[in-house]
């Protein structure tokens, strides 16, 4: 049987590689446990190269329009590519490879869009106080994009969908589980708990006699925090 270290899985896999690694031979998707076609894994793989060739070329493109950025651009100038530099930011981690200096890059601009705005904000303490909940806002959505399956399901074209969720967080490290919970308000835990539940109680009635320790650990934390 094809085990996992044969597929030519990459290091620093993409978005789609990720979600594929995740699922190939594993019971929480499918039982019996089904494998990713070398072929399906080889388009997902170009997929994922194509969209960091994509990034490259928007990145040029976002960091000549924040140097041409004239001193005086009105607030709608400015939000508008502050919202593509932080959109920008986030598909970086659904890229294949390392990305951390254009990342590190997009940060400045950001902050530099911000002192902007800040400057625009004059002394009115009611935008004080938005920059200030964006900012830290901000500052909690980055911290979680750097669990790989944060950046996979808050990307726009996500692959994975409502039916897969349960098994993929259950696949999931303690550290994205974390991230997770954060992320996802008290109703979307529940329904991921009821899902989780729900898949885990049908594997125990098929009888098939495989260990989900790890997924009732998992499946524990997330109880955990969402009663917390």
């Amino acid at each position: 049987m094809l085990n996992t270290m044969e597929l030519p899985f990459t290091h620093k896999p993409g978005r789609r590689e990720r979600q594929l690694r995740r699922r190939h031979q594993n019971p929480l998707f499918a039982w019996p446990p089904q494998e990713v076609a070398p072929e399906a894994l080889l388009a997902a793989q170009q997929a994922d190269h194509e969209d960091m060739l994509a990034f490259r070329e928007h990145f040029r493109a976002l960091i000549e329009r924040a140097v041409d950025l004239p001193p005086d651009a009105g607030s709608d100038v400015v939000l508008s590519l502050k919202e593509a530099l932080e959109a920008h930011y986030e598909q970086s981690y659904a890229l294949p490879e390392d990305h951390r200096e254009e990342r590190a890059a997009l940060k400045r601009l950001i902050d530099l869009v911000m002192k902007t705005l800040w400057r625009h904000a004059g002394s009115d303490p009611l935008a004080h106080q938005e920059l200030s909940d964006e900012e830290t806002a901000r500052a909690i959505h980055f911290r979680l994009l750097e669990q790989p399956l944060v950046a996979d399901i808050l990307h726009p074209n996500s692959g994975i969908g409502a039916d897969e969720l349960a098994a993929t967080v259950l696949s999931a490290t303690t550290d994205e589980i974390e991230a997770v919970c954060e992320l996802f308000d008290g109703n979307e835990l529940a329904q991921l708990l009821a899902h989780s539940d729900a898949r885990l109680a049908e594997l125990d009635q098929q009888g098939i006699g495989i260990d989900l320790s790890q997924a009732r650990d998992r499946l524990a934390l997330i109880r955990l925090r969402a009663e917390a």
